[in-house]
């Protein structure tokens, strides 16, 4: 079986998809407690480590985690976007340094498994006016990988969430000829909140204030605040009433026929309203993640904020399986 280790892996949204694709996970690493708990309640037998990955970059990670140099298969996960600090001439590496991904990268390097999965969020190709990415990729390249990017679209994959994701993978130089990836080709069929709000679990949710919920039951489904009184309107929205653009997210309610906007790390925001098609309030926890893709035996720990963060946060599961499957493939020598 193909060996993993993630890295920020949170709720394990991607993790799941991964090991769905058949690979074994030998290690995760995730600083936040609750996601923690999150992690071990549901798969007891993983080495997920608790720790700021600051701490676990640094250590003997053949011995950490009981894989030599070279044998790992993939090393997945995503750090958060920050910006870098140039350096006159390209140190690689080191032009990382006080960053998460820097840690990644630290990871990629010493343990330098066949194939790497780097997904993000689709601002990172032009954070810095697309200097953070083009660090990174040199960054990847100079550590001895080929590299394949693209921007994918949950909704295209069996989510039912329009969610972009920059997915970067890497194949180890001295592999590039035995091992060809290509991303997955798009479902026919895309799914719609039809699909995934039918008999969901009871779960944990934050209701609206009483006269929010009353504005909200004014507006119809796939509406948002042009479909009411504008009077109502502009006194729910204040100061927003006089921004430009469409503001389409204010007072937006879903629709049974659409899918989901890109979830959410809380209930409700207010320019970036997602309100349940059939019921006047936000989407509950479980109902997240649905819109996620996780199955409803993947149990959340902490806080109800926590949990709504968590699945936030996740790499939708079908999304990673989708991408984990073609490396599979890909280290098959299938493609």
């Amino acid at each position: 079986m193909f060996t993993t280790i993630e890295l920020f892996a949170g709720a394990g949204g991607l993790a799941l998809g991964v090991e769905k694709a058949g690979f074994l996970t030998i290690g995760l690493v995730e600083v936040d407690r609750d996601a923690c708990e999150t992690l071990k309640v549901n798969r007891p037998k993983w080495n997920v480590i608790c720790d700021d990955i600051a701490n676990v970059s640094g250590q003997d990670l053949e011995g950490r985690f009981g894989i030599k140099k070279r044998e790992l298969d993939l090393l997945s996960g995503g750090a958060p976007c920050q910006a870098f600090s140039y350096a006159g001439k390209r140190l690689g590496l080191e032009d990382a340094r006080g960053t998460l991904f820097y840690h990644y990268a630290l990871f990629l390097e010493k343990l330098q498994p066949r194939m790497f999965l780097f997904e993000n969020v689709r601002g990172l190709l032009t954070h810095d006016g697309g200097k953070t990415y083009r660090t990174i990729l040199e960054i990847f390249e100079k550590t001895g990988y080929t590299i394949h990017k693209e921007v994918l679209n949950a909704w295209d994959y069996g989510v039912a969430q329009k969610r972009e994701r920059l997915i970067t993978v890497g194949v180890r130089k001295d592999l590039k000829k035995k091992i060809r990836f290509s991303f997955p080709k798009k479902h026919e069929y895309k799914p719609v909140l039809r699909d995934v709000l039918q008999d969901v679990p009871e779960s944990a949710g934050v209701p609206y204030g009483e006269n929010k919920r009353k504005i909200f039951e004014l507006v119809p489904a796939g509406g948002y605040w042009r479909n009411i009184d504008p009077e109502i309107a502009k006194a729910y929205m204040k100061s927003c009433w006089n921004m430009e653009g469409g503001r389409t997210g204010i007072l937006r309610r879903m629709s049974m026929d659409e899918p989901s906007l890109t979830v959410l790390t809380s209930p409700s925001q207010k320019q970036t309203e997602r309100c349940h098609p059939l019921e006047a309030r936000p989407f509950t926890v479980r109902e997240n993640a649905r819109c996620q893709s996780f199955p409803d035996e993947w149990e959340f720990k902490g806080s109800v904020m926590s949990q709504y963060k968590q699945v936030g946060n996740a790499v939708p599961v079908n999304l990673a399986y989708e991408v984990a499957g073609k490396i599979r493939e890909a280290l098959e020598g299938k493609n």
